[in-house]
C-alpha cells in the first residue's frame, strides 16, 4: 500500500500591516491568513535507523538547509529531551511532491514544516499537544504556527499571536511572476512602511484592506508590479506576504476561471504559474486528519 500524501497547504496574507519594529529588529505585525485548496504534499516512511532523508525529483534545496529536515530535527530533540527512557527509533524518509513555489510568499516551506510536524508527532507517538506544537514551530518561522494549528486567523506579534476569524470563503485567481522575493530583504527595505495604526480584531469589517509591502516589492521587482497591473483589470489586486503571489477575488468560480483564460491568453504573462483556488478556514491538514481517524 502506498504511504498516504499528506497535505501542506498554500496560505494568502489578506492583509498585512507593520506596526513597529522590536530592539531584536524582529517587526510586530497585524495580518489576515486564509488557506488556500492549493497544496505541497508529504509522504512519510519509518526508518528503522535514526535517518532522516528527504526525497523530491522537484526541490533543489539542500537538506542541510531544509526547513523539512529541520523540522523533523527539532521534533526529535524535544521529545528525547523530555523522554526518561528514549529507546524507540526516530528515523524517516518524507517525499515531498512540491507545487507551492518558493519565494511566492504563500508560505509553502512554513506549511511543509507544519505537516512534518503534525505527522512525525502521530507516526512517531509523541503525543505532543497542538500548542506544544505551535511552539516549537516558531522556532523554525512566524508563520509555522498558524498552519499548525489550522484555522483561518487575524495573526498578530510577529505572526503567531492568533485569534479565529472565518473571513467569506470566496474563490481566487492567483498569479505568480516567475520571480523570488526575498522576505528578508523587503523587511530590511529603509522604505517600508513600519508604523501602521494597530487596528482591533472588531474592525476589520470596516477598513480598508492593504499590504504594506506591496510598494517596496512592486518598486524592486517589475514582474510582480506588471502581476498587479494585469490582475488590476479585473478586481482589486492583493499581494500575498512580501509576495511575489499577486490575488483577486471573485464571487464566483466561473468568473475566476474566465478570468484566468484570458490572463492565459496574453503572450507577455501566459506561461507563468496560475490557477484558481477556493479560500478556506479549516486547512485541508485537518480534514486529511479526520479522514485518517476514521479508518
Amino acid at each position: 500500500m502506498d504511504d498516504p500524501a499528506w497535505p501542506a497547504p498554500a496560505k494568502l496574507n489578506l492583509m498585512l500591516h507593520i506596526t513597529g519594529q522590536r530592539e531584536d529588529g524582529y517587526h510586530e505585525l497585524q495580518t489576515v491568513f486564509q488557506f488556500i485548496d492549493f497544496s505541497d504534499s508529504l509522504q512519510f516512511r519509518l526508518r528503522d535507523d535514526e535517518r532522516i532523508i528527504r526525497h523530491s525529483d522537484d526541490f533543489e534545496v539542500p537538506e542541510d538547509k531544509d526547513i523539512i529536515i529541520r523540522a523533523a530535527l527539532l521534533l526529535r530533540e524535544k521529545f528525547l529531551d523530555k523522554a526518561s527512557t528514549p529507546e524507540a527509533v526516530f528515523g524517516v524518509d518524507i517525499t515531498l511532491t512540491k507545487k507551492i513555489p518558493m519565494g511566492a510568499g504563500l508560505g509553502g516551506g512554513s506549511s511543509d514544516a507544519a505537516t512534518t510536524l503534525i505527522a512525525l508527532n502521530l507516526l512517531w507517538k509523541m503525543r505532543f499537544t497542538v500548542d506544544e506544537l505551535a511552539e516549537t514551530g516558531l522556532d523554525l518561522g512566524a508563520d509555522v504556527p498558524v498552519f499548525v494549528r489550522g484555522f483561518a486567523a487575524f495573526a498578530e506579534g510577529v505572526g503567531d499571536k492568533l485569534s479565529p476569524i472565518s473571513p467569506a470563503e470566496g474563490w481566487y485567481l492567483v498569479l505568480i511572476p516567475p520571480v523570488h522575493v526575498s522576505t528578508k530583504e523587503i523587511f530590511l527595505n529603509p522604505q517600508l512602511t513600519r508604523d501602521c495604526s494597530a487596528i482591533k480584531i472588531c474592525d476589520l469589517s470596516q477598513r480598508e484592506w492593504r499590504n504594506v509591502c506591496t510598494p517596496v516589492v512592486a518598486k524592486n521587482y517589475p514582474e510582480v508590479s506588471q502581476a498587479i497591473d494585469i490582475v488590476g483589470k479585473y478586481s482589486k489586486a492583493c499581494m500575498s506576504g512580501t509576495g511575489a503571489s499577486v490575488f483577486a477575488a471573485f464571487d464566483t468560480k466561473a468568473q475566476a476561471d474566465t478570468v484566468l483564460r484570458q490572463i492565459r491568453q496574453d503572450s507577455t504573462v501566459g506561461s507563468w504559474n496560475s490557477f484558481v483556488t477556493r479560500g478556506l478556514n479549516q486547512s485541508p491538514l485537518y480534514s486529511f486528519l479526520a479522514s485518517q481517524a476514521v479508518k
